[in-house]
């Protein structure tokens, strides 16, 4: 199967910390990667490469076969934002912490993107938008302040908001570190709905269980290489590296 998004050789340091060393890795539509590693391994430093919100020193990121590497890094005032914006439309990200803007309702949140980037009717925004809430259990909250939600709850809209941009792949960067085991179970499971339609998903997590469940590739980065990577069997039940067996270890105490 042709990669959506092919990574190659990317490297990515801050002063003299080398936080990428030469990472590589494919992603094909419909799968689910999951990417383990210790804080400081470079993986949210990876994802916010694909979403360029980080240039990368060096390597490409193809996708769909063009290299969008060069774009993080261009410098060209408005018409190079727009460009950015309209590729990070087609690559959705969900942070750890929610972002959600204070002032607007929960709908207002989904659709304020649409609106502006994909330049949707409102009306047509506001029934996708509903639809998205729908599906991660909020339909009742759209007219409500994201103040007045839940931690679990928030994520969930963060996540309808990444969506209502009709993203063909969407980036999870430990979205449920934030949030206590019954709200994340909320989150995984939003996530794993997501997972069970085809979505294609890149999700940086120590959900170790959510990732053995879900995952159709797991990806163990170690001091920014891919040190693993194969099948949840593979890496998370028959660690070949010391480096993956310690990581895994801590979960397991």
């Amino acid at each position: 199967m042709t990669a959506l998004i092919s990574i190659r050789d990317l490297t990515k340091s801050f002063g003299a910390l080398a936080v990428l060393r030469g990472v590589s890795l494919d992603i094909s539509p419909g799968e689910v990667v999951c990417v383990l590693g210790a804080s400081g391994s470079g993986k949210s430093t990876l994802l916010r490469c694909l979403n360029l919100l980080e240039s990368a020193d060096s390597g490409q990121i193809l996708f769909h076969g063009t290299d969008i590497a060069p774009l993080a890094r261009a410098h060209g005032g408005r018409a190079m934002e727009a460009e950015r914006n309209r590729l990070r439309a087609r690559i959705g990200m969900v942070f750890q912490s929610f972002n959600l803007w204070p002032h607007m309702s929960v709908l207002a949140n989904v659709i304020e993107a649409p609106l502006r980037v994909r330049k949707l009717p409102r009306a047509q925004a506001e029934a996708e938008g509903g639809a998205l809430l729908a599906k991660v259990g909020l339909a009742d909250f759209a007219d409500s302040r994201p103040s007045r939600l839940s931690g679990g709850q928030q994520q969930r809209v963060a996540i309808a908001r990444a969506l209502a941009m009709a993203p063909e792949v969407m980036l999870f960067d430990e979205p449920t570190s934030a949030l206590d085991p019954e709200l994340t179970g909320e989150v995984l499971a939003v996530m794993r709905l997501l997972a069970a339609e085809g979505t294609t998903m890149v999700c940086v997590t120590h959900e170790i269980g959510f990732a053995r469940a879900v995952a159709s590739r797991v990806v163990f980065i170690d001091e920014g290489r891919v040190a693993e990577d194969g099948t949840p069997a593979a890496v998370i039940d028959n660690p070949r590296g010391a480096r993956l067996r310690q990581f895994l270890a801590r979960f397991a105490e």
